[in-house]
């Protein structure tokens, strides 16, 4: 084949054959210039794999062309490729394995087939699925996780946290009007999910022999725990809501100015009533620190009467009881039996009944009657264990009665515990003050609390 030396004035004169031409370079050895019937053009780089010398395997690799790689780039390129190949490298071999190598999409079905959802809650494996299929894999699915980077996990994080809330699509089942469609939470939700997918592909040599994760080392964003407790006087106001729900009923928020609304009832007749199971249903969180789906999915099995305990067979830290109060206790006692649920769904007592979805509705109505709008139903289980800390129960007890797998966990409750502190600082000051000459009247902060 013919050599030359391939300047562009050299390129600008070579025309295309009837057959495929490579014109080799006369200063680089294995640099060429492939010209195609069709006038196509490509630069390659012909070497020998292995320790070289005629032994080695003939690879050839292409670099670019000539329409946007110049003869002194393409010269440069393939010096770089060749004194690699020289250390033991084969291009050709690496790009193939790249080529075959899996998408990040393909990981991801593996991993959640063979890994999370044998090993993981049915909730887990499902919050995992809902992560990537709206954040992860419409960004980055079809790349090859072998070529991911960490600049691209960190791009793809900050792209999760941008986005933004918006209102719910018109055709859309009853569901809050703004839907969070990102944010830094969920940003760092989806990041995690990202690191122990990759993580397990590693392990398991999904992807090459010491690939380093490209989700270690991007740093998530700072999360504020939120922290909801519900004051003496919100706890009668949703009392009574939760009374009126089940008596004559809450009233509409309806807004007058609305097309048809002066073919609506009356105001006075404008009140939707709820049954006792949704209405029991938030009682029982917020008078057993239990969590949403650990009452929504009881079933009358569970409850020892004699010993007075829900007996959970799993929940988010697996088999757990629930050592219930003469409230919590009288509450269950009141609720009619329709079915295997304690909290009766409307498909209570047939032969494929479900535990009920939500209590949401009645909730937000509540909340809007009670004022205290932009509380969450787990907010009803920090405010238990609230009532606890005040009352001066040790972080054990509660963490006991909450079912906390670690002590870190009930550890927020504990600046709450003030009425114990408050009572040792009264002690302290006293004798603090009798030895300054400072004395008064000492200010009992309960009754003071009572009086404001």
């Amino acid at each position: 084949m013919p050599t030359m030396k391939l300047t562009r004035r050299a390129l600008a004169a070579i025309q295309p054959a009837e057959k495929p031409v490579t014109f080799w370079d006369a200063d680089i050895a294995g640099l060429g210039l492939t010209v195609r019937p069709s006038g196509a053009r490509s630069w390659i780089v012909r070497y020998r794999a292995g320790a070289g010398g005629r032994s080695g395997t003939l690879r050839q690799v292409v670099i670019g062309d000539p329409e946007t790689m110049t003869p002194e780039a393409a010269r440069a390129a393939a010096k770089e490729m060749l004194a690699k190949v020289r250390l033991g490298a084969d291009p050709a071999a690496a790009r193939a394995e790249e080529r075959a190598a899996e998408t990040v999409e393909e990981i991801a079905g593996q991993w959640l087939a063979r890994h999370v959802e044998p090993k993981r809650k049915a909730a887990t494996a499902k919050h995992y699925r809902v992560v990537l299929d709206t954040h992860i894999l419409p960004a980055i699915g079809t790349r090859k996780a072998v070529t991911l980077t960490r600049q691209d996990v960190a791009r793809l994080h900050g792209a999760i946290a941008g986005k933004a809330r918006g209102p719910k699509k018109a055709d859309a089942k009853r569901t809050a009007a703004q839907k969070t469609r990102g944010g830094p939470i969920i940003a760092n939700r989806a990041l995690a999910v990202l690191k122990a997918m990759l993580g397990w592909a590693i392990d398991l040599g999904l992807l090459p022999k010491g690939t380093p994760n490209p989700a270690v080392g991007v740093e998530a964003f700072k999360e504020k725990g939120r922290e909801r407790f519900l004051s003496s006087d919100e706890m009668a106001r949703l009392g009574e809501a939760l009374t009126l729900a089940e008596g004559e009923g809450l009233p509409w928020q309806v807004d007058e100015a609305a097309p048809g609304a002066k073919h609506l009832p009356a105001p006075e007749r404008r009140r939707v009533r709820f049954d006792v199971h949704s209405v029991a249903a938030i009682r029982l969180l917020l008078l057993t620190g239990a969590r949403v789906r650990e009452i929504l999915d009881l079933e009358w099995w569970c409850v020892d009467w004699e010993r007075g305990m829900l007996r959970l067979p799993d929940s988010k830290t697996g088999a757990k009881v629930i050592v219930l109060g003469g409230a919590a206790l009288a509450v269950l006692d009141g609720l009619p039996r329709i079915g295997r649920y304690v909290i009766a769904s409307t498909s209570a007592g047939t032969k494929d009944e479900k535990p009920r979805a939500d209590v949401n509705r009645l909730w937000r109505a509540a909340c809007r009657v009670a004022e205290i709008e932009g509380t969450r139903l787990h907010d009803l289980r920090h405010s238990n264990a609230a009532v606890g800390a005040g009352a001066g129960l040790s972080l054990h007890q509660i963490g006991g009665l909450l079912g906390h797998s670690q002590a870190s966990t009930t550890r927020r409750y504990a600046h709450l515990a003030a009425d114990p502190q408050r009572r040792a600082a009264d002690l302290i000051g006293n004798e603090i003050a009798a030895a300054l000459g400072i004395g008064g009247e000492v200010i009992d902060m309960t009754e003071r609390r009572g009086r404001a």
